[in-house]
């Protein structure tokens, strides 16, 4: 009872950091309704099922389920916000050589990955259907 009350809270609060996440600019909200989807997924079925059948928020989940897939222009929002991050974090905080290094190599790590990811679902291969001679 404590584990489900507690995932369901935790997704809860992901609902809510990932509205605020489609509103304001740089909060990314896609990731927090995955995280969501997969709080509910042990507390709450049919809040998961609400996330995942929702018209604007259910498709990236389900595509990032299903096949670990993020959209192209999720993609190009993402490493722009993370380029943009970046270089406000040089330009106001002016940290250390070693610093701005290590939060560099984190923010291209982490860009490369999400580039690294495929941007839709595979494509079906015309390999696999039935010979028609």
């Amino acid at each position: 009872m404590l584990r489900r009350t507690t995932f369901k809270l935790l997704g809860a609060g992901c609902v809510g950091i990932g509205l605020l996440g489609a509103i304001l600019p740089l909060l990314p909200s896609t990731i927090f309704f995955i995280l969501a989807a997969a709080c509910f997924a042990r507390s709450s079925p049919a809040l998961e099922a609400r996330i995942l059948g929702h018209p604007v928020f259910g498709p990236p989940v389900v595509a990032w389920r299903k096949h670990g897939a993020i959209g192209r222009k999720a993609k190009t929002l993402a490493v722009s916000g993370m380029a943009f991050g970046y270089g406000m974090f040089i330009y106001t905080a002016r940290p250390d050589l070693w610093l701005a290094v290590v939060a560099g190599l984190f923010i291209a790590a982490s860009a490369a990955y999400v580039l690294s990811r495929p941007s839709g679902a595979p494509a079906r291969s015309t390999d696999d259907s039935p010979d028609q001679s």
